[in-house]
Order: C-alpha cells, then sequence, then structure tokens
C-alpha cells in the first residue's frame, strides 16, 4: 500500500506543475493571445497523450495486460497503429473548425473511459474493438489539437509549446508504466483513466470561438502549390527516419525486456532530456548542425546494439542514443508543422498528414522488424537495415532544408541569422561587400537577403521589379560561389564566427 501512495503523490506532484501551467497568468502577449488558452491546451493535450503513450499506442500497459492473460498482441498492436494512421490522415475532412475539434476531444474522451473499462476484465473481441476504434478518434483528437495550437501560440513559439507538450506527456508515461509494471497493470489502467478525466474536465474550459489568434498574415501567405512541395518532401523525410522507430520498438525493446527495473522508467528520460536542451538552446545555436549529430546518433545506438550485449550499461548505452536523438527529430516535425499552421486554413488537416507520416514509418519499421524477430533472422540485418536507413536520411537532409527554408526562413531549425542582431548583421555584410566587390545595389540586397525579405519586399522597399531582384541576386550567388540563400547564410555565419575568435 505504501508503493501505490508513493506512485498517487508523484502523480498528484506532476498534476501540481500541470495545474500552476492553467492557472497562473492570464495576461495577453505582443500577439494579443491569451496565455491561458495555450497553457490550457498544453493540459489537454499532455493528460490525454499520457494515456495514449502508456496504453494505446504499443504502451506498456496494455503490454501488461496482455502478459497477464498470455495474449498475444500483434493484430492489436498494429491494428491499432494502421487505426491511429487513418484518424491522422482523415480528421481534417471532417472537423474543421475549433467548435468541432473542442467536441471531438469532449466525446472521445468519454468513450476512451468507456473502452479502458473493458480491460479490467479478461480478453475479448471487445479488446481488439476498443483498441481499433480508439485509436482512430486518438489520431483525430491529436489532428485536431493544432487548432489551439495555431490560436494558442504565437508563431516562431511554438517549438516550445511543441516541447511542453511532449515533456510533459512523457513524463506522465513514465509514471503510469511504472505503476502498471511494478505495482499491477490494472493499477496503471486506473491511473491511466484519471489522466483521461482529467484531460475531459480541462477540456470543457477551452475556447470554442473560430477567430483563431494567429491567422495567415498577408506576408506569410503562400499558394496550396508552394506549401505541398516541402510538405510532401517533409512526410517523405519523416516516413523514412520513423522506420528506426518501428525498429527500435520491436527489435531492441524486446532485447532488454528482462531489465525491466530499468527500461521502466529509463526508457523515456533521454527524450525528455534532449526536448527540454533543445527548447532551452540560445537563439544563435546551429540547430541545422544539431539535426546531423541527432543522426550519427541513431546509426552509433544500432552499431552499439550489435556490438554490445544486452546488460544494464549497454541498455544505458543504446537507449540514451536513440531516444536522445528521437527526442531531437521528433520536435523538429513538431514545430516545423506548428508553423506551417499558418499557411493553411484547416491546420486540422495541414498537421494530421504530417503526423500521420510519423505513424506511417512507426508501422513499416515496425511490421519489419518483427518479421526480422519472429524469423530469428541475424540481428546484423537489423543494423544494416537501421545505418541505411541513416543514409538515405542524410541524402534527403540537405534537401529538406533547402525546400523549407523556402517557406519558413525564421524558423530555429533551418537558420541562426535571425539571432544576429541588425548592427552585427550589417558589419558582416560590409565585410563581404568589400570582399567580393558588390556594387552599391547588390549590397543593398545582400543586406536585405540576410533580413529574410521575399523577392518582393526587396523589390518594393528598393523601387525596382522583382525581376531585376532576381538579376542581382543571381550575380551575388555567383560572386560567393553559392546557389542558395542558405549557402550565403552560412558562409556569413562562418564568417561572423570566425571574426569573432580573432578578436
Amino acid at each position: 500500500m505504501g508503493s501505490f501512495n508513493n506512485y498517487t503523490v508523484s502523480g498528484v506532484a506532476a498534476m501540481v506543475f500541470l495545474l500552476k501551467h492553467a492557472t497562473r497568468g492570464g495576461e495577453m502577449t505582443n500577439d494579443n493571445i491569451n496565455i491561458d488558452e495555450r497553457k490550457l491546451s498544453i493540459i489537454v493535450h499532455a493528460l490525454f497523450s499520457s494515456w495514449m503513450l502508456s496504453f494505446l499506442f504499443e504502451g506498456q500497459i496494455l503490454y501488461a495486460l496482455a502478459d497477464t492473460f498470455d495474449l498475444t498482441t500483434d493484430v492489436i498492436i498494429f491494428g491499432g497503429i494502421v487505426a491511429l494512421f487513418s484518424g491522422l490522415l482523415l480528421c481534417g475532412f471532417f472537423i474543421k473548425t475549433k467548435w468541432a475539434a473542442k467536441q471531438l476531444f469532449l466525446c472521445s474522451y468519454l468513450y476512451f473511459l468507456t473502452v479502458s473499462v473493458v480491460f479490467f476484465f479478461p480478453p475479448s473481441i471487445f479488446w481488439t474493438l476498443g483498441i481499433i476504434t480508439s485509436a482512430f478518434l486518438a489520431g483525430g483528437c491529436v489532428a485536431a489539437w493544432s487548432f489551439y495550437f495555431k490560436s494558442g501560440t504565437p508563431k516562431n513559439e511554438r517549438i516550445k509549446t511543441a516541447a511542453d507538450v511532449l515533456i510533459c506527456s512523457n513524463v506522465l508515461m513514465i509514471l503510469l508504466n511504472m505503476a502498471a509494471i511494478h505495482l499491477t497493470p490494472r493499477i496503471g489502467l486506473a491511473l491511466s483513466m484519471l489522466m483521461l478525466m482529467a484531460a475531459f474536465f480541462f477540456a470543457m474550459r477551452l475556447p470554442t470561438g473560430d477567430n483563431d489568434a494567429s491567422p495567415a498574415s498577408s506576408g506569410r501567405k503562400e499558394s496550396a502549390e508552394s506549401i505541398t512541395g516541402p510538405l510532401v518532401f517533409l512526410c517523405l523525410f519523416i516516413v523514412v527516419i520513423t522506420i528506426n522507430s518501428g525498429l527500435m520498438y520491436q527489435v531492441i525493446n524486446p532485447s532488454f525486456a528482462h531489465l525491466q527495473w530499468l527500461t521502466s522508467w529509463y526508457w523515456a528520460i533521454p527524450y525528455i532530456v534532449a526536448l527540454f536542451i533543445m527548447r532551452n538552446l540560445p537563439p544563435k545555436t546551429n540547430h541545422t548542425y544539431i539535426l546531423y549529430v541527432a543522426l550519427a546518433m541513431i546509426g552509433f545506438s544500432f552499431i552499439a546494439f550489435v556490438t554490445l550485449d544486452h546488460s544494464a550499461l549497454s541498455y544505458l548505452v543504446v537507449d540514451t542514443l536513440i531516444l536522445g536523438a528521437c527526442g531531437i527529430y521528433d520536435l523538429f516535425w513538431w514545430s516545423i508543422l506548428g508553423e506551417m499552421l499558418d499557411l493553411h486554413k484547416n491546420p486540422a488537416k495541414l498537421f494530421g498528414i504530417g503526423m500521420s507520416a510519423n505513424v506511417l514509418g512507426v508501422l513499416l519499421g515496425g511490421l519489419i522488424g518483427s518479421a526480422i524477430y519472429t524469423e530469428g533472422t541475424h540481428i546484423y540485418n537489423v543494423t544494416l537495415l537501421a545505418l541505411a536507413v541513416v543514409c538515405v536520411t542524410l541524402a534527403l537532409l540537405p534537401l529538406l532544408h533547402s525546400q523549407l527554408f523556402s517557406l519558413l526562413k525564421e524558423h530555429a531549425y533551418l537558420t541562426v541569422v535571425s539571432g544576429m542582431v541588425l548592427e552585427e548583421q550589417s558589419k558582416i555584410t560590409d565585410r563581404f561587400v568589400q570582399f567580393a566587390n558588390l556594387s552599391e545595389r547588390e549590397s543593398q540586397v545582400t543586406a536585405l537577403l540576410l533580413q529574410k525579405k521575399t523577392y518582393k519586399s526587396i523589390a518594393a522597399e528598393l523601387f525596382i521589379s522583382e525581376n531585376t531582384v532576381k538579376y542581382y541576386v543571381k550575380n551575388i550567388y555567383a560572386k560567393f560561389n553559392v546557389r542558395s540563400r542558405a549557402e550565403l547564410i552560412d558562409i556569413i555565419l562562418t564568417t561572423g564566427e570566425d571574426n569573432a575568435d580573432k578578436k
């Protein structure tokens, strides 16, 4: 009974942390966005996600309940993932307003509570039906949350909101997992239902007005074609890299199942730490380089998995590398999709498509990993596949960067030039003007390029045509021997760092 009290106290402590987010403040930001809506949306989604991660989506509570009855979970697990994918993909076609999103939350949470009760009884067809139908609705809830992600958080701050949601949901998930493993699965399930009840309570307080606080301004409106290209490329990238996440679930995790005392609490810790670090990085930090570091971490994690034994120390090495990298990349596409919400009239459709790519990659990797694990294929084949995925991702990353940079020039993961003060930009630009023999007009265009101005804005500011701007840009790129604005910025940043080191 003392152990149960400890878990209850831990859960209450986490809830108090979330409650402080909801009740503190009431101020308005410079963008006239009510802080309460932002924090309330974080709490609702974190509470719901803790139930989903610990139970519905390959959760430890579900696995523990299945083990109690010696139940094979392959059909339930993969059926649930397919349903989750479908819910994410289709939600935007049915949910088109914040009011509809809120109604979906409230109805779904009540349904999830009803379905969860079924798992207090022995396995039946209702287990499978409950998981599949709940997963479909859960996918819809994730996609629909984007209405509040967009209206509750101003642009360029969504990376922090995404990090807060992911951190809070995973902290709560750890507590629920530990309760299910170290106490009983039914206690874990009961606590997860409390999270759903709390999510329902806070969801009732979500605003329902459709007056989005951060609509697409005239300066950020893009044609459907200009959004489609980067979005498709981003989805392709997500599908490829998350294949390794599926391999992790089906191959790496089962290999360390005998270390339950360690895996029950440590598994998501590197993920949370990586999210916290990325959330609080200084603005001048080059996030793009960190993406390459994370890719290396994934590769080394699978190499360590195949070369080391299955001891506790080996688990710490493998899990720290791969879950840390997962945290970096999850925040990458969550925040990218968050910034893209301003460019589409229905955020649920855009966010759902992006998140469905994540689930699809996990599904593909899981199916491959399950086949490898079941057939007893040599473990080296898993590592070779994972390294092949890393190589393909490495080839896609620069192309993805150029695609996204043309759309989201101020995102933290895409460039750090926005972290420079104008005076510093001006000094570096002046040095380059002298070095590259730029004309007066070319130097003016260069300075505006560094300020993330579009060709149209540059033309208006300099009273010239867009074609003339393109002509000057072509000359500038030729003199610097670069092919894009991103390469130009990289050269300027490198020069700025070199000069700072000399000082």
